[in-house]
């Protein structure tokens, strides 16, 4: 009872901590500086970044090949190997270095880039590769479940750039904004935090001499590699639209740049379920490491962060689409009617990102990357089959459609995938609160006789959180309780 106690405290107390610092600062990075730098550039400079670094990104997993993952989920099973792991997996992210700027500058070189480009994606990769190493970093923390630190080093990123871009965006007499300063803004950052996490980390553990070692380099990727190629094909449906967009419509880089920013608030709203999916990694790992005995525990954790889930994400798509309009009034200066055409398609896609924020990262810690990686396989291809179609005749419309259709088959996969493979059994009483749920609040979101965005957007989130207390589910009291205890 008191290892329940502990994990269940761990579990809130490392949302409320991931949750709180991020919900302070990165939307008004996503809302603020990054609106604020398209408004600045237009839609088509913006476009042609975005697809720059949605490249950058793609293969940003030949940096990691799955060593974050596996790191987390290792450490949190096995702390006492820390050090050794630091040490060595440090060293095999400089030889991974070599590999990704290889291919990225290949693709480059594929497509025909020229010298600006090049440029630009030479400092993207250069970030990519940076990111890479604060999130193996913190890893570490997230394995010691030390989520506090975690927490800090998430947005200290983001802190430092939002104070460089907001004085080349709005001081008096900033200079003429560049996609370039974005850029360059974001590489500080990276190094900054990049240094902080590593100074932190070795107060708490120590660091022994780097040296490369190929049998520990050959055992460590031949464990990551399955976490690799996951990572990869989710990077690939996820990030591809924008791609394919430049490639297939006629105004490429212009339809990039309307995906792009309809996708902004989308990516704002999914950062809340992935900031609530990183200490569940550490969480569902010890768990399910072998001589633990928990599964009953296992099956309140799931419930619980289910009915969080569902009750943000269906919240958060039914509010945004009936606002959807005067939102992209408020973020753009013009194409609104365009962007809010897109968003209200791709932010029902919150629904199903929440879910495998919650199945997928359970899979992931069972270790049951198989299933994950064939399931990642068939939404890659629904995705670039549903583009393939849809983008000449709809352009950012249509990929939009692409886009949830991939993420919805892959949502259910994992559920079903899941609950079979864990022997967890969803009462029909349970399954039908959510269905109530979600058809109440469309219901009432449908029929609000409010006009203005925010008084819509507040009256639905009332709505949904006294419906989740009165259907039970979520359950206050015992969310308390669990916070009480030491």
């Amino acid at each position: 009872m008191k290892a329940d106690t502990t994990i269940n405290k761990s579990l809130l107390t490392g949302l409320f901590w991931v949750l709180f610092l991020n919900l302070l600062i990165k939307p008004f990075w996503i809302l603020g500086i990054e609106v604020g730098a398209q408004n600045a550039v237009g839609a088509a400079e913006y476009g042609l970044y975005i697809t720059l670094f949605n490249i950058a990104y793609i293969f940003n997993i030949l940096l990691d090949v799955g060593i974050t993952n596996f790191n987390t989920r290792n450490i949190a099973q096995h702390p006492t190997l820390i050090a050794k792991y630091l040490s060595g997996i440090l060293s095999t992210k400089m030889l991974l270095l070599g590999l990704y700027v290889v291919v990225t500058f290949t693709v480059g070189l594929l497509k025909g880039y020229d010298s600006r480009h090049f440029a630009l994606l030479a400092l993207l990769s250069l970030n990519q590769f940076l990111n890479s190493l604060i999130l193996f970093l913190r890893s570490n923390y997230e394995g010691l479940l030390l989520f506090k630190w975690d927490s800090v080093i998430s947005i200290l990123d983001r802190v430092v750039m939002i104070l460089i871009c907001g004085c080349l965006l709005w001081l008096p007499n900033h200079p003429v904004f560049k996609i370039e300063y974005f850029v360059l803004a974001q590489t500080v950052a990276y190094i900054a935090t990049a240094i902080v996490a590593l100074a932190v980390l070795l107060k708490k553990v120590p660091l022994g001499r780097l040296h490369f070692s190929w049998p520990f380099t050959c055992a460590v990727l031949k464990q990551s590699l399955p976490f690799a190629l996951l990572v990869l094909l989710m990077a690939s449906y996820n990030r591809i639209d924008p791609i394919l967009l430049e490639d297939l419509s006629t105004d490429g880089t212009f339809q990039a740049g309307i995906y792009a920013g309809a996708f902004r608030l989308l990516d704002a709203l999914t950062m809340v379920a992935y900031l609530v999916s990183v200490p569940l990694l550490p969480i569902f790992s010890k768990l399910l490491a072998p001589g633990s005995e928990q599964p009953q525990q296992l099956k309140v954790q799931l419930r619980l962060v289910t009915s969080l889930m569902v009750l943000f994400s269906v919240t958060a798509a039914v509010g945004s689409y009936h606002a959807k309009q005067p939102l992209m009034q408020l973020l753009y200066h013009d194409n609104e009617l365009q962007y809010a055409r897109v968003f209200g398609i791709l932010v029902f896609g919150i629904i199903p990102i929440s879910m495998t924020y919650v199945y997928g990262t359970l899979l992931t810690a069972g270790g049951r990357l198989k299933y994950l990686n064939i399931m990642a396989s068939i939404t890659l291809a629904i995705n670039i089959a549903v583009n393939l179609i849809a983008i000449p005749r709809y352009g950012a419309w249509g990929s939009a459609w692409a886009s949830l259709i991939a993420q919805s088959f892959m949502a259910l996969a994992q559920i079903i995938v899941a609950l079979r493979i864990f022997n967890i059994i969803p009462s029909y009483g349970y399954i039908l609160k959510l269905i109530l749920f979600t058809l109440i609040l469309v219901v009432s979101a449908t029929i609000m006789p409010f006009s203005e965005w925010w008084a819509c957007l507040s009256a639905t989130a009332i709505i949904a959180l006294l419906l989740a207390i009165v259907l039970r589910l979520i359950n206050v009291k015992e969310i308390i309780n669990m916070l009480k205890n030491k």
